[in-house]
């Protein structure tokens, strides 16, 4: 499996390069942001890593690069700890953070959990539909509904698997545990931090007023819940 490694930092990409081979991985290395979108068209990795600092481009501007034609997972690793930068990249289309210095293990189970994510779903799976938003499983696709035509949406690979473990749950409670195992891992049952910003990021792009949700709902202190109808007094 091919990752690209986008970062300026040589001792970095020296470590990375040496881990990963190691764990027979495929390594394609950028120095510059320009570089890493290059090598991204030229080599289509399954997985890339980013960092946010990084000449001629950053890694925000690679990340929305990225997105624009592509969803490979992208895991962006970091020095940077304030919420501000996560937030801003998983706005762009990041599907997870690590921040630096990071333990080989948790990268490397990170680099899995993201690499994993295959489609299960098959020809004959339904169609969910709520407010304006229609979730085609067998597609992996959601679209809105806008005027007489519609327009797709577009999810990271993580939204997409947040969003259809909820989907296939309709008005059912999701623990905050049972969705960080099913998507992440049961190692990651206490990152409660990252899914709330990961719903967050789900309410933006499906939600009429994503301040006061209709169709994601928190259940205060046990998980989520997907409403397909508009919660009561909200139509």
């Amino acid at each position: 499996m091919k990752i690209l490694i986008a970062d300026d930092d040589q001792q970095i990409l020296r470590a990375l390069r040496i881990l990963l081979t190691a764990r027979g991985y495929e390594v394609i290395v950028a120095r510059t942001g320009g570089e890493a979108l290059s090598q991204a068209v030229e080599h289509h990795p399954e997985l890339v890593m980013v960092d946010l600092g990084m000449p001629e481009l950053n890694g925000i501007e690679v990340i929305e690069g990225l997105r624009g034609w592509s969803a490979v997972p992208i895991l962006v690793v970091s020095g940077r700890t304030d919420s501000s930068d996560k937030v801003d990249a998983l706005d762009a289309g990041a599907d997870d953070y690590v921040t630096k210095p990071f333990a080989a293990d948790e990268l490397l189970a990170r680099i899995r959990a993201l690499t994993r994510r295959q489609p299960t779903t098959t020809d004959d799976e339904p169609i969910v539909a709520f407010g304006d938003i229609s979730v085609d499983l067998s597609a992996r696709q959601v679209t809105r509904r806008v005027g007489d035509g519609s327009e797709t949406v577009r999810l990271t690979p993580t939204e997409w698997a947040i969003l259809e473990v909820l989907v296939r749950n309709p008005r059912r409670l999701v623990t905050r545990q049972a969705l960080l195992t099913q998507v992440w891992g049961p190692q990651y049952t206490n990152d409660t931090g990252y899914l709330r910003l990961y719903l967050s990021q789900l309410r933006k792009k499906l939600e009429p007023e994503p301040s006061h949700p209709r169709y994601l709902l928190t259940e205060p202190g046990m998980g989520y819940r997907f409403s397909p109808e508009p919660t009561p007094g909200e139509d």
